[in-house]
Formats: structure tokens, C-alpha cells, sequence
């Protein structure tokens, strides 16, 4: 995911070490989620995005973020236990 629309603005992915200097740029607030704050994500008020331009520079910032990232997948499959078997009587 590089970015999200909310009820209150917009969620764009952002990279851990840049967060710091991103939430001293205007407008730019952290992203809470379930009473906790995420450290790769930052929320964007809505004059902070008002133009084309303005948008479209958040956007571009959240695809350069993910496209860096692992394609999502499965993870490495787990062994089934083994089960014994009931003998047939």
C-alpha cells in the first residue's frame, strides 16, 4: 500500500528514518491506527494536498516508499503434524 484516503485526510507511506523530518512538513500529523502510532505511515490534512500538484507529489512519495518493499506473499510454508493414523480393526 503507498497511500489510503480516511474521513479526515490522507495516509501515504513514508519511510521509517524520513519520519522525523516528514512531520515538520505542513500539514503532516502521525498516522494513529487502533491507539497506536505507525511509524511508516503519516497523515496528510486535506490543505496539504489541495492542489493537483500537491497531491500528486504525496502519491508519488508513497509508490517510491512501497515499490522498495518485498512483494507481499505467503511467507514459508509450514510443516502439517503429523497425525498418527487410527489402525483399521
Amino acid at each position: 500500500m503507498c497511500c489510503g484516503v480516511t474521513a479526515t485526510g490522507l495516509v501515504v507511506r513514508i519511510e521509517r528514518e524520513a519520519r522525523e523530518r516528514t512531520l515538520t512538513e505542513p500539514y503532516v500529523r502521525p498516522m494513529e491506527f487502533a491507539g497506536r502510532t505507525l511509524a511508516g505511515f503519516v497523515r496528510v490534512d486535506p490543505a496539504g494536498y489541495r492542489t493537483d500538484r500537491a497531491l500528486a507529489r504525496w502519491i508519488q512519495r508513497g509508490l517510491d516508499v512501497a515499490s522498495k518493499l518485498p512483494a507481499p506473499g505467503r511467507g514459508p510454508r509450514r510443516a502439517r503434524p503429523k497425525v498418527p493414523r487410527r489402525k483399521r480393526t
